[in-house]
């Protein structure tokens, strides 16, 4: 059934079923296209007339991911790619919740109109209005351009996170318009979602847009310093073939395809001195003042309600893409440690994770001591860090863990990156969801739980179990049983105490 609205910009004309009203490809800034390239996004224009909301608008344009997934297709890609979504329940109503996802993909790949994410469930279970966000991504949302291209007008650090922070605002001057509260906002994402929703608690433009904070598997650790950036820039130009001179000029008349091919050539070398991940957020001194641990360790997100957590076997679903990983053997993964996670003497870090699985009834191969340590180090310890951050200025501070193990491969991923996906937006049914996420009344029960949680921390900032402080460290654990868990892999946690 067709549906309208009216908001400031003009009116929309979307569709209605099952007891919600979509709103889809809703342009939240003006395409990001010619000399608006590189440059801060600006508001969309209003429209006259009535716009078609019924489909949604192109995905940012992107390398295919190495590893598909159910639900995880973008469909048609442009640089035109500045759009949301909203999901609201039918009938009257204001001031409802709103919740506002900020899709992952490690600032390279995702969308927010990949089918996992479909916000209808979330939407009509919790009477909450949902929207899912575009962004740019990559060197069209991520390079760093200050110290190479000066010369490069109007163009600016984090363009991507900027997107963010504009997506935020349309929701502010917007939301009422589909019964939702601009008062009562929580940002919540998955992954470099999680990393987004951590730096933009770093951002001083972000301040006021969101009063809730739900980073998934991603936190506050993950950005680059203005000389790691500009050296990935710097690969970039080489990668493009293009002499730092000529770049200014370059970089804006290429086609978005050519910079995507090339960024593909960086995503796909080795992790080196250009870190995990190339395309990152940037502590440029002018959107990001400061990496964002530091405000919100000093109070200044002290309005912030958060609840963060991760998977307990992270790391599983990039082994898989690793083809290292199946010879590791102990000689093979001290090397690997020492090379790969400095912070810490390689023997004490084998010895503390053997011994801490061993004790659990855990195994303990090379191989799960690899993506065990890799969990940590990557999404654990970082979620941990922003808790014990926060936690002494906001009472309303949470932790999770996912253990519900995913069937794909036999079994192989564990509970690993994005498996709780399906479960926070109801999407286990989609075509071939079952292979990931499973099927039956466990995993209904346990998207039940998982969606009421999230949906009662977006009403009251209190998901229902004791708050985090570093007495106990209260952790929920969500998997075939929930309960809470005071401290889990607590040996584990200490190795890294005052080392990353």
């Amino acid at each position: 059934m067709a549906v309208r609205v009216e908001t400031p910009s003009g009116t929309l004309a979307g569709s209605e079923a099952d007891g919600v009203r979509r709103f889809l490809g809703i342009p939240y800034a003006k395409p990001p296209v010619g000399l608006r390239r590189f440059a801060p996004p600006e508001p969309a224009e209003p429209w006259a007339g009535v716009r078609e909301a019924v489909a949604f608008g192109p995905s940012a344009h992107q390398m295919p991911m190495i590893l598909p997934l159910p639900g995880m297709d973008v469909g048609a890609m442009d640089e035109d790619c500045l759009h949301l979504n909203v999901y609201a329940p039918s009938g009257g109503g204001a001031k409802r919740p709103v919740m506002v996802w900020i899709h992952g993909g490690g600032f390279v790949i995702g969308s927010g109109s990949q089918s996992v994410y479909e916000g209808s469930r979330l939407a009509r279970r919790g009477d909450v209005v949902v929207v899912t966000i575009n962004y740019r991504l990559g060197a069209l949302g991520f390079l760093h351009l200050a110290e190479l291209c000066p010369g490069l007008a109007g163009a600016v650090s984090n363009p991507g996170m900027r997107d963010q922070v504009a997506a935020l605002e349309w929701v502010q001057r917007h939301i009422a318009s589909f019964g939702g509260d601009p008062g009562n906002v929580t940002i919540f994402g998955e992954s470099a979602g999680g990393m987004s929703v951590g730096t933009l608690l770093g951002m001083p433009t972000s301040r006021g847009l969101f009063q809730r904070a739900i980073p998934q598997s991603g936190a506050t650790h993950h950005f680059h310093t203005p000389e790691t950036a500009t050296k990935v820039t710097e690969k970039l130009l080489e990668a493009l073939g293009i002499a730092v001179k000529d770049a200014p000029r370059a970089l804006r008349e290429l086609p978005a395809r050519k910079l995507i091919e090339a960024q593909g050539q960086l995503q796909a070398a080795p992790p080196s001195a250009l870190g995990l991940l190339p395309f990152q957020p940037v502590v440029d001194g002018d959107s990001l003042p400061r990496p964002a641990l530091q405000p919100v360790r000093a109070g200044e997100r002290s309005e912030v309600a958060l609840l963060a957590g991760t998977t307990r076997d992270e790391w599983k679903l990039f082994s898989l893409m690793d083809p290292t990983v199946p010879t590791l053997d102990e000689a093979k993964l001290h090397e690997r440690l020492g090379r790969e996670v400095p912070e810490i003497d390689a023997e004490e870090l084998f010895a503390t994770y053997r011994d801490a699985r061993r004790a659990r009834g855990e195994p303990a191969t090379p191989i799960e001591l690899f993506a065990a340590v890799h969990t940590d180090r990557t999404f654990r310890i970082p979620a941990l860090r922003l808790a014990e951050a926060q936690a002494p200025h906001q009472p309303r501070t949470f932790m999770y863990r996912v253990d519900w193990e995913s069937p794909m491969l036999g079994g192989v991923l564990g509970a690993c990156h994005a498996v709780e996906l399906p479960f926070v937006f109801g999407t286990y049914d989609l075509p071939g969801g079952d292979q990931f996420a499973g099927k039956g009344p466990d995993v209904e029960a346990l998207s039940a739980r998982m969606m009421d949680v999230w949906l009662d921390f977006a009403r009251s900032g209190d998901p229902g179990w004791p708050a985090y402080e570093p007495t106990r460290r209260t952790t929920m654990i969500f998997g075939r049983d929930c309960g809470t868990e005071d401290d889990p892999q607590a040996e584990e946690r200490k190795v890294w105490e005052g080392r990353y």
